[in-house]
């Protein structure tokens, strides 16, 4: 099945300039949403993920499946303000912002194994945030997880060493 025939491109959104990639057409199709997931179980299956760490909003659509799927916890990252426990915070820079994302403290612990998963990789700038605030908690990052990754944005680069697997690469 040819996923990226099943995502939409929505020119100049969020900003003039920005080619939004929008999944909820993937996500309504079923085929295209089980294909989805089942594809990336295969390249987790074998891993011994203990835990997923998903990535506001879209990254938990994706991640919710695929740790019942494997077996394992999910952990939730969000938008600043929106988790009631104490937590570790991490502003990033985005393609046209910025942005403050937050993990419970107690979410992982120390020498878990971790599959950070969202929707799409561009630029990296999220992606490592995540990666840094997974490992100052103690998590062991086994693999970073996409549905879609804009290979001109080079966004790969900055998650090195991680490594990281996408299943449509645009």
């Amino acid at each position: 099945m040819d996923l990226a025939s099943y995502i939409r491109n929505i020119p100049d959104f969020p900003r003039p300039g920005i080619q939004f990639k929008d999944i909820t057409t993937l996500l309504k199709d079923r085929d295209a949403f089980r294909e989805t997931i089942d594809r990336l179980v295969e390249l987790f299956r074998n891993q011994n993920v203990e835990l997923i760490v998903g990535i506001e909003a879209r990254g938990f659509i994706i991640g919710a499946p695929l740790a019942y799927h494997l077996g394992c916890g999910f952990v939730p990252v969000r938008k600043k303000g929106k988790l009631p426990a104490a937590t570790l915070a991490k502003t990033y820079d985005l393609e046209y912002g910025s942005a403050t994302l937050e993990i419970h403290r107690d979410a992982i612990q120390r020498g878990q194994r971790v599959l950070i998963v969202d929707d799409l990789l561009a630029t990296g700038g999220t992606t490592k945030a995540v990666c840094e605030m997974v490992e100052e908690l103690g998590g062991n990052i086994v693999g970073v997880g996409f549905v879609i990754e804009l290979e001109a944005l080079k966004g790969r680069e900055k998650l090195t060493p991680h490594r990281v697997y996408s299943l449509v690469r645009l």
